[in-house]
């Protein structure tokens, strides 16, 4: 069964894939399929998560899965969240988000540097699915000083794990796809498979 997952960040791709790899999807990269990602004009995560996987759906004409996440910071008011990927600017890279971050958090003491990810994923059958699956997650931290580790993306070498007294970028990636806010998303999403027929009862997927 084919799906599009709508993104173009490619390391949610390969954690999309390797987190669903034991489903019967075959996963389709937006790009593979040339689909240009949508604006998101959404105010929460769940209304830009449903937004890309409807225009990804609609450009296809398949089935899409879509997530939208984002780090809030407790002294920053839950900044950034839904605007975590353009942070410093609309084209901002990782590292420019980050250093962004570490420069509002310079001096803040650890009590105050408590963060989590959050995620939610929408999944639809097609571009008009009126009863979208929507599943969501997060993922408690802290702000590191400052970042380590060469794994992970976004802000994932900031997000430091006291219980495994590390960051996100320094977990070995089949850890990370254990307990992170997207992957405990993805698992519910596995779950509805396991539990019940709707989706490979809907005419909107292709075998």
């Amino acid at each position: 069964m084919e799906i599009v997952v709508a993104s173009g960040n490619r390391g949610k791709i390969r954690e999309f894939a390797q987190i669903l790899g034991c489903t019967p999807f075959l996963i389709r990269p937006m790009s593979e399929l040339g689909i240009p990602e949508p604006e998101e004009t959404g105010s929460t995560f769940e209304e830009n998560a449903l937004l890309k996987a409807l225009a990804a759906s609609r450009h296809a004409n398949l089935p899409a899965i879509a997530d939208d996440s984002g780090l809030s910071v407790d002294y920053l008011d839950g900044a950034p969240g839904v605007y975590s990927a353009r942070y410093a600017g609309i084209h901002a890279t990782d590292h420019q988000n980050v250093r962004k971050l570490l420069h509002e958090l310079n001096g803040i003491d650890r009590s105050s540097r408590g963060a989590r990810f959050h995620c939610v994923i929408a999944v639809v059958r097609h571009f008009e699915d009126d009863q979208p699956l929507i599943f969501s997650d997060s993922w408690e931290g802290e702000i590191a000083a400052d970042p380590s580790g060469e794994n992970g993306f976004g802000y994932d070498p900031v997000f430091y794990l006291p219980e495994y007294r590390c960051t996100a970028a320094q977990l070995k990636p089949e850890i990370k796809n254990r307990i992170s806010h997207r992957a405990k998303a993805l698992e519910q999403f596995k779950a509805t498979l396991h539990h019940t027929d709707i989706l490979t009862a809907s005419p909107g997927w292709n075998t």
